[in-house]
C-alpha cells in the first residue's frame, strides 16, 4: 500500500468513517480488513468491535471484540439486527452478499459510525451498484440516498502479477439526480 493509501485510511479510521472494501475473490479484501483491524488498535485500542462472518477469517487485536458466526439459524440479517444489542463502537462484515446488505446500512446509520465490510465488485464505484442490488433483496425499493449517507468511503482492491494492492480510494459524499456524489480519496 502506498504512503498517500495509508494516510488516507489512517484518517478514515481516525474519523469513524463507514468503509466498503471492495475486489474481487482472492484480491486481499480480508487481508485489509485484518490490517485496518490493526490500526484501530493502534489508535483506539479499547473500541468494542462487533464482527459478524460466515467463515471465520478477520482477525481482531482489540480486547473487546465480540464475534458473531452465521448459520442456518442465524443469517447475516438477523445477527446485524442483535448486534445493536450489544453497545458495539463499530461493527465489521467480512462479506456483504445478500439482503443483509440493508439491516447493515440501517446498522451503519443509527449511530454506529466507523463500521466496515467487504463486497465483490469490479470497481469502487460499481461496489456502491453492487450494494444497491443487494439491498434490493431486502426491499421492493431501491435505497441509493440510504447508501450514500452511510457508506463515506469506498476501497477497491485489486490483484495484480505483482500481487495484491490497493488501487482506489474514493469518498462518498451522497446521491443527488440519479447519481452517487464521489471523488478521489487519495
Amino acid at each position: 500500500m502506498c504512503i498517500n493509501h495509508k494516510s488516507v485510511l489512517e484518517r478514515a479510521i481516525d474519523n469513524k468513517l463507514n468503509i466498503l472494501v471492495a475486489g474481487s475473490t482472492g484480491s486481499g479484501k480480508t487481508t485489509l480488513l485484518n490490517a485496518l483491524l490493526g490500526e484501530l488498535h493502534a489508535q483506539q485500542p479499547t473500541q468494542r468491535v462487533v464482527v459478524i462472518e460466515d467463515t471465520p477469517e478477520i482477525c481482531s487485536p482489540l480486547p473487546n471484540t465480540v464475534f458473531l458466526r452465521t448459520s442456518a439459524g442465524a443469517d447475516a440479517t438477523r445477527l446485524l439486527a442483535s448486534t445493536l444489542r450489544l453497545r458495539p463502537d463499530r461493527i465489521f462484515v467480512g462479506e456483504v452478499r445478500d439482503g443483509a446488505a440493508l439491516a447493515l446500512l440501517k446498522a451503519w446509520n443509527t449511530g454506529h459510525p466507523g463500521g466496515m465490510a467487504s463486497i465483490h465488485a469490479n470497481s469502487a464505484r460499481d461496489a456502491l451498484v453492487r450494494l444497491d442490488l443487494l439491498v434490493r433483496e431486502a426491499s421492493v425499493a431501491a435505497l441509493p440516498e440510504v447508501i450514500g449517507a452511510a457508506v463515506d468511503m469506498v476501497v477497491f482492491m485489486e490483484r495484480t502479477d505483482a500481487g495484491r494492492r490497493v488501487s482506489e480510494i474514493i469518498s462518498v459524499e451522497g446521491y443527488e439526480n440519479g447519481r452517487y456524489i464521489t471523488s478521489d480519496a487519495a
